[in-house]
């Protein structure tokens, strides 16, 4: 198992696309400030795949910097990890040691 706690294939399988998802514990000291978000929006530019970060029911597009800083996401929050695409599982992995202090 990756440093997350949970990674499972959705099930959702529309013409040979699948997506992975992660729940993980937030372990930022700076949480939301500007500075790890950037480096958090660098990370998750580095892959093709399609990465989104959820909390609650807000949904938003980790490589998406006005996105990530609306969502809030603070230090011992839960969230939500969901990558698709041709390198979904190194994305994942990627976003969420990031997320959890691991990099």
């Amino acid at each position: 198992m990756n440093s997350h706690e949970e990674i499972r294939n959705s099930g959702i399988m529309k013409g040979y696309i699948s997506m992975k998802t992660g729940k993980i514990k937030v372990n930022l000291e700076n949480g939301s400030e500007a500075r790890p978000i950037a480096l958090l929006v660098q990370e998750a530019g580095k892959f093709d795949s399609r990465i989104y970060l959820e909390i609650g029911t807000k949904k938003v597009n980790a490589k998406s910097i006005m996105g990530m800083m609306s969502l809030g996401m603070a230090n011992g929050d839960e969230v939500e990890v969901s990558a698709e695409g041709e390198d979904e599982e190194a994305a994942l992995d990627g976003v969420c040691k990031f997320l959890v202090g691991e990099m």
